[in-house]
C-alpha cells in the first residue's frame, strides 16, 4: 500500500520531544504540536509541561501502553472528521521504547497516513559518543526484566557481529551489567546517562572497569556495547600488543593503529591514545 504523506488528508504525526535539553526539538515539531487539532500523549501531566514552555494550548488524550487498544477507534473517528492528529511520549521519538505502535498501526491498517518526524532519541547521541563503531548496529531496546529471560536474550546475542545497544532502568543497571560480563564477556561498551541534561554523564571502558566507576545511578541509561568478535579479534592481548603485533610484521603505526581499531570496533582516536600512554 502506497503512501503519499502531503495530499491534504487527516493524518497522524509521530512528534519527537526533547529527552532534556528543552532546545533539542525541532521547529518543525514545534509548528506541529500548535497546527494540529488533538495530541495524543503517555502523560498528560508531562505533556503539558513540555506544551507550557512554549505557550500551546491543545486538547490532550492519553495514550499509553494500557490503554491504546481501547483509544485506537476514537483516533480513526477523529482522522475520519479531518482533524489532524499529533503523537507524543514523554521523552524521545515515539514508538522507540515507547508507546504508539498499536494506534499507529491501526492507523496505517485504516488507510489514513502516518508521518514520522525526525528529532530527538537517547540511543543515537550515545550511539556516536560511544567510541565504539556505529557503521552497523542493533538497537535491541530494554531487555527482560526477569534474570532468566535477560540470560537468554544475553545469548541469543552473544555471537551478533556488530555493536549492541540498550536501555536501561537505573535500578538494573548494575545487575544487567553483571549479566553482560558473564555472557557476552569483558567487551569494550560506553554507558551514558543524563544524556543532553547538566549531569549528563558517559563511562567508556570494559565491562568490569565500568561497573566498578558506575557510582552514580540515577537517571536513565543508554549502553553501547562492542559487537562479538570471532577467535582472530585478539582479544586476549591489550591494546599495545596488538599494535605492536603489526609492527613487528612492518606496518606504519598510523596504518596499524587503524588496523587494530577496525578489528576491535573502537575508534582509532581511542586506540591512538590508549597505544600512546602504554607502549
Amino acid at each position: 500500500m502506497k503512501q503519499k504523506s502531503y495530499n491534504n488528508r487527516a493524518s497522524l504525526y509521530l512528534i519527537p520531544t526533547p529527552i532534556g535539553n528543552m532546545e533539542d526539538i525541532t521547529m518543525r515539531s514545534l509548528n506541529l504540536l500548535k497546527s494540529v487539532d488533538l495530541i495524543l500523549c503517555e502523560d498528560t501531566r508531562e505533556s503539558l509541561s513540555l506544551l507550557k514552555h512554549y505557550g500551546i494550548v491543545k486538547k490532550l488524550v492519553s495514550c499509553h501502553e494500557y490503554n491504546e487498544e481501547k483509544i485506537k477507534d476514537y483516533v480513526i473517528q477523529e482522522l475520519s472528521s479531518g482533524k489532524n492528529i499529533g503523537l507524543i511520549t514523554d521523552q524521545g521519538t515515539p514508538i522507540v521504547s515507547d508507546p504508539g505502535y498499536v494506534v499507529t498501526r491501526y492507523v496505517i491498517e485504516q488507510g489514513y497516513p502516518v508521518i514520522g518526524l525526525p528529532g530527538a532519541t537517547a540511543f543515537v547521541p550515545a550511539l556516536i559518543a560511544s567510541g565504539l563503531s556505529s557503521i552497523h548496529f542493533l538497537y535491541y531496546g530494554f531487555l527482560n526484566s526477569k534474570e532468566s529471560k535477560v540470560k537468554q536474550e544475553l545469548s541469543s546475542l552473544k555471537k551478533y557481529p556488530f555493536t549492541l545497544v540498550f536501555y536501561e532502568a537505573p535500578h538494573r543497571i548494575k545487575k544487567t551489567l553483571t549479566y553482560m560480563l558473564e555472557i557476552l564477556g569483558d567487551r569494550q561498551i560506553s554507558i551514558s546517562r543524563e544524556i543532553s541534561k547538566i549531569h549528563e554523564e558517559i563511562i567508556r571502558g570494559k565491562i568490569s572497569e565500568c561497573i566498578e566507576e558506575l557510582d552514580v545511578i540515577k537517571g536513565e541509561f543508554v549502553i553501547v556495547v562492542d559487537g562479538y568478535h570471532d577467535i582472530d579479534d585478539f582479544s586476549n592481548l591489550s591494546i599495545c600488543e596488538h599494535v605492536n603485533l603489526y609492527l613487528s610484521d612492518g606496518v606504519r603505526e598510523m596504518e596499524a593503529i587503524k588496523i587494530v581499531a577496525k578489528e576491535r570496533g573502537i575508534a582509532k582516536s581511542i586506540i591512538y591514545k590508549e597505544y600512546h600512554k602504554h607502549k
